[in-house]
């Protein structure tokens, strides 16, 4: 699968991996170069998100004051 840069420097997600992967118009996406490679990885929302460590104890797991800033 190939895509082209525009002369504004943008691109179009083909709709094939746009529908595999869920991806909504405005929805963010995180880029990583990496060893001339692009690597685009969509950002999920907090609600997305909820649920995906089930069983993990939330309460005095760590104070304010302990947390490294």
């Amino acid at each position: 699968m190939q895509m082209t840069i525009s002369s504004k420097y943008q691109v179009v997600i083909p709709k094939s991996v746009r529908t595999k992967l869920h991806l909504k118009p405005k929805q963010k996406l995180t880029v990583i170069e990496k060893d001339r490679m692009l690597i685009l990885i969509p950002q999920a929302s907090l609600d997305e998100l909820r649920g995906i460590a089930p069983g993990v104890k939330i309460h005095n797991y760590r104070e304010k004051q302990d947390r490294i800033i």
